[in-house]
């Protein structure tokens, strides 16, 4: 065999290289989905920076708005606090200034007190009442109680003054008659009583209100009020005052006429009234209500203040029960009567002669005593 058919022959059974056409890709195919829900779609670009975007302003947002409540409640604290600070410091001067006329009241109640006693008192209290304006001076209110604070220092000036024009009338009252020097000072009282008009009016009412308009809760504006009863500055009450401490002497002597005398003595029980007698006995029934009155004059020239009246009950000369009233005060010529109540009778004081005695206490500068007091025998019986 020649050489040319084994070439033949080789060619014949080599096959030709296979070339891919250029640029196509082959497709993968994938079996389709036996079931279940589609997969959604992915996001359109940017919505995913546009929700972060929108998150973070909600964010800002929220602690814009927490910033300024928290501002504000700190803003609504320091407001409280700097309110309750200002009125902690009124409210002292508040009852400093107020407390004038109670001190006036239980002087009266010193048998040893003398005009130039009461001048020198006067004279104290409107000092402390300047005192008490040169502290309300410092102060510094809030702005929205600047108004307001300008009527608590004329309040104290007004007291002030009231107080001052008391000394100055007793100290000038020389020859003048009681009624004439009574109206001097009944006049000077009314200037307290003013001074409690303009604490009330125009200091107390508007700071409340101020205080309620900004919502400051738990700050009270305090009262401030020197004249808690009227009678006590009136011309009458003076009156009396100015007679009894005219009959004074500056060194303490009384002079004049001075003293009491009993009138007489009742037993009530049971709407029954029995009067008693130091000639014989009197049957008196007791129940609950059991009541001695005691009925007593001012017999002397003068008003008198502060009069003990003590009852006692003795058996067989052996004392069981005794209790002491007094009377604040007493014009001259007047009568009162003083009650004996809940009284506590012991069993040894039924089915005995028993003796209710009365004693109107001696009062400064009174020498008759004989006229003041009376033992009543007496039978006490239960109903």
């Amino acid at each position: 065999m020649s050489t040319f058919d084994e070439e033949t022959n080789l060619e014949f059974f080599e096959e030709p290289e296979t070339q891919e056409a250029p640029g196509r890709q082959r497709r993968r195919l994938r079996p389709p989905r036996s079931g279940g829900p589609r997969r959604p779609s992915p996001p359109p670009p940017g919505a995913v920076a546009l929700a972060r975007l929108a998150g973070l302003v909600a964010l800002a947002i929220a602690v814009v708005v927490g910033l300024v409540f928290w501002i504000g409640s700190c803003q609504g604290q320091s407001r409280h606090d700097e309110y309750k600070s200002y009125m902690d410091n009124v409210q002292p001067i508040a009852q400093s200034s107020a407390s004038s006329l109670d001190s006036y009241a239980k002087q009266l109640n010193s048998s040893k007190l003398t005009l130039a006693d009461l001048q020198s008192k006067f004279v104290l209290w409107s000092r402390q009442q300047q005192e008490d304006y040169e502290k309300a001076l410092r102060l510094v209110p809030p702005a929205s109680l600047q108004a307001a604070h300008q009527q608590v220092l004329a309040t104290l000036q007004l007291r002030a003054i009231g107080l001052a024009g008391l000394a100055s009338a007793l100290g000038t009252a020389g020859s003048k008659s009681s009624d004439q020097v009574a109206d001097l000072l009944a006049k000077q009282g009314q200037v307290l009583s003013a001074s409690d008009l303009v604490w009330a009016n125009l200091f107390r009412l508007p700071a409340t209100e101020t205080l309620k308009r900004l919502g400051v809760q738990g700050v009270i504006a305090p009262p401030s009020q020197i004249v808690t009863n009227p009678e006590v500055i009136s011309a009458h009450s003076f009156s009396e005052v100015y007679a009894r401490l005219h009959a004074t002497t500056p060194s303490g002597k009384v002079t004049g006429v001075h003293g009491s005398e009993l009138l007489g003595t009742e037993a009530v029980s049971s709407g029954q009234t029995q009067t008693l007698t130091v000639s014989s006995p009197t049957t008196v029934n007791v129940a609950a209500d059991l009541t001695f009155k005691v009925s007593f004059k001012n017999s002397g020239n003068f008003p008198e203040a502060t009069v003990p009246v003590t009852l006692e009950v003795s058996v067989f000369q052996k004392k069981v029960l005794s209790e002491t009233q007094k009377v604040s005060s007493i014009d001259k010529g007047e009568s009162k009567t003083v009650s004996f109540t809940n009284l506590k009778l012991p069993p040894s004081a039924f089915g005995a002669n028993a003796t209710v005695s009365v004693v109107v206490g001696k009062v400064p500068g009174e020498v008759h005593l004989e006229n003041n007091h009376a033992s009543y025998p007496v039978f006490f019986s239960l109903r």
